[in-house]
């Protein structure tokens, strides 16, 4: 099993809540299953650009026009993405490690993911719409944030755009584990919701292993 670990958090490891969801969860995947093959990506060390006009006619234009040949503007554009696709496309799982800023995923991950979930890349376009070229099954949040979010919350940015966005290239396989109400200074149980993320960061970790 292939397991792209993606870090989107710039805090180090004493300070990320986050990262310890990380570091418990990567901790029993390896335990129960020792075979696992483990990339680790920290955007903050190697980042991605925003996606540029360029880019865009790089990735989209032989979409409109099969014979499109792009510039060399446009390839250089595109270097990133080229670059660092074959990671994602060659993971069966994807855990993402970030906190949720604004309600929402940090701008970098966002990104990332512009840069690497397009045409010629994780799909291509068939008959009857998109076809999927990669092996990704499973993507996993461990998300820390100061506020304390409900099941359902209107102020969650973050779930539904990962759900959305990785329907559209059919993994529809989401688990979190979200240590929320971080703030300690206004959630007097802030240890207690972290270590409660780290036991589902866990169980979500084994159940992973098993599936291999």
């Amino acid at each position: 099993m292939n397991v792209l670990h993606v870090i989107a958090n710039p805090r180090p490891a004493e300070t990320s809540t986050s990262k310890k969801l990380a570091f418990e969860f990567f901790a029993a995947l390896t335990e129960k299953n020792p075979d696992v093959v483990v990339n680790n990506i920290d955007l903050y060390q190697a980042k991605p650009p925003y996606v540029s006009a360029e880019a865009l006619n790089y990735f989209w234009g032989p979409v409109a026009n099969p014979s499109y040949i792009p510039t060399k503007a446009e390839e250089t554009a595109a270097n990133f993405s080229n670059n660092n696709a074959q990671t994602l496309m060659d993971a069966d799982v994807l855990v993402l490690t970030m906190p949720v800023w604004l309600n929402s995923m940090p701008a970098i991950l966002k990104a990332w993911l512009d840069q690497l979930l397009v045409p010629g890349k994780m799909f291509t376009f068939g008959a009857e719409g998109i076809v999927p070229t990669h092996h990704l099954r499973t993507v996993v949040l461990l998300v820390s944030s100061d506020q304390v979010y409900k099941e359902g919350d209107v102020r969650d940015g973050l779930t539904p755009a990962i759900r959305a966005i990785f329907a559209y290239i059919g993994v529809e396989d989401i688990q979190i584990a979200w240590a929320d109400g971080q703030d300690a200074s206004r959630h007097f149980d802030s240890n207690e919701r972290r270590e409660m993320a780290i036991e589902a960061a866990k169980e979500i970790a084994e159940d992973i292993a098993g599936l291999a």
